[in-house]
C-alpha cells in the first residue's frame, strides 16, 4: 500500500501476547530517539504517547517519503510465491523506515532482556468509528489509518492518544504521563520532536 503526501495516518502496535513493550522506564527515551532517527525525516509528530504495552503516534506525511521515485529495497524479502514471483517488494521510505524501527528495538529489547521471537503483534485492529477501508498494514507489523478530510477525526485521535494513560489508571490526568507528547502541548517542558505549529495550522488543536 502507498502512503499519501501531505496527509494524517494513526500509526499503533502493542506487545505480542500483551508482553510489555517498555519494560524498563530507560526503554521509552531509546524509542523516542528511535522515532526521531528513523522516522522524523519522513514525516512530522502531530501527537505521540508510549504506554507498558502498545504506542500510538499522529504523524502528518512528508512528500519526499510517498514519493514512489524514492522507493527503497526492503532489508528482508518476502518470500516467493512461485517461480515467477520477486523476492524483493520495494517500499517508500517512510514504510521501510517504521520496519526498520520496530525490528531493531525488537532486536535491542531482546538482547536487553533475553528475550526471543516478534515484541509487536503482527497486525493490529482498527478502532470503532474508523472507515476500515483506509486500513494500511506495513510488514504485518503495523496498521495505519488514513484520515478522511474532515479534521475532526484528527481532533479525536490526537485528544484519544493523550487520553490513553488516564483510560489504563496510570495517571489521573495527562499531562502526567511523561512519555507522551501531552507535556508538551501543556506547556510543562520544550519538547521538539511534535510539530505544533503544523498541529495548528492544520486545525487539530
Amino acid at each position: 500500500m502507498e502512503f499519501q503526501p501531505n496527509q494524517l495516518y494513526h500509526i499503533y502496535n502493542r506487545g505480542n501476547n500483551h508482553r510489555y513493550i517498555f519494560p524498563q522506564q530507560r526503554n521509552y527515551l531509546f524509542f523516542l530517539n528511535k522515532m526521531r532517527k528513523e522516522l522524523a525525516p519522513f514525516c512530522d509528530f502531530i501527537s505521540y504517547c508510549l504506554m507498558p504495552n502498545h504506542f500510538h503516534w499522529l504523524i502528518y506525511t512528508k512528500p519526499a517519503a510517498c514519493d514512489l521515485s524514492n522507493m527503497v529495497k526492503p532489508r528482508i524479502k518476502k518470500p516467493k510465491l512461485s517461480n515467477n514471483d520477486t523476492d524483493i517488494d520495494y517500499q517508500q521510505q517512510l514504510a521501510a523506515s517504521v520496519g526498520i524501527l520496530l525490528r531493531s528495538y525488537t532486536r535491542a529489547i531482546n538482547k536487553q532482556e533475553d528475550w526471543t521471537g516478534s515484541l509487536f503483534q503482527k497486525g493490529t485492529k482498527a478502532k470503532d468509528g474508523w472507515d476500515i477501508e483506509t486500513l494500511i498494514t506495513i510488514s504485518q507489523e503495523s496498521t495505519f489509518l488514513r484520515f478522511n478530510d474532515r479534521i475532526e477525526y484528527a481532533r479525536i485521535c490526537f485528544n484519544y492518544i493523550h487520553q490513553n494513560p488516564v483510560k489504563a489508571g496510570l495517571v489521573q490526568h495527562p499531562s502526567e504521563w511523561l512519555f507522551s507528547s501531552a507535556q508538551d502541548y501543556n506547556g510543562q517542558r520544550n519538547g521538539t520532536l511534535c510539530n505544533q505549529t503544523l498541529a495548528k495550522n492544520l486545525g487539530i488543536i
